[in-house]
């Protein structure tokens, strides 16, 4: 009756440590992730914004040669280019944090779920 159970000779203690071990990489990747400032910038420099990994802004630091009262339009497009730059460091790094896991045969980047996928109808 076990060649019908396609959960037979299936570890499920071994899959909780598993969980478990990937629960706790994943909070250390969080607190680090968080703990790290990313800058953007644009404008060759002339505007750059701070921000944690968690997406908390911190600065914003405008050069005062590109502060021209007759050109704000200027000055918004290189704010705004800067905080495209500080998103994309901020999901950069994500990526990075995230990217790197793997447990047990159980890769996080490229999701290879070593012999589970195979019970699931994977090769």
């Amino acid at each position: 009756m076990s060649e019908n159970n396609p959960l037979a000779g299936f570890d499920l203690n071994s899959l909780l440590e598993t969980a478990q071990a990937m629960q706790s990489q994943m909070a250390e990747a969080q607190e680090a992730q968080a703990a790290t400032v990313v800058t953007g910038s644009s404008g060759g420099g002339k505007v750059e914004i701070d921000a944690q990994g968690d997406g908390t802004f911190l600065a914003v630091r405008i050069s005062a040669d590109v502060v021209d009262p007759d050109d704000v339009d200027m000055l918004s497009d290189l704010v705004l280019a800067a905080l495209r730059d500080t998103a994309g460091q901020l999901a950069e790094l994500q990526q990075e944090a995230m990217g790197g896991m793997e447990l047990g045969g159980m890769e996080m980047g490229g999701m290879d779920l070593g012999g589970l996928g195979g019970m699931l109808g994977g090769g």
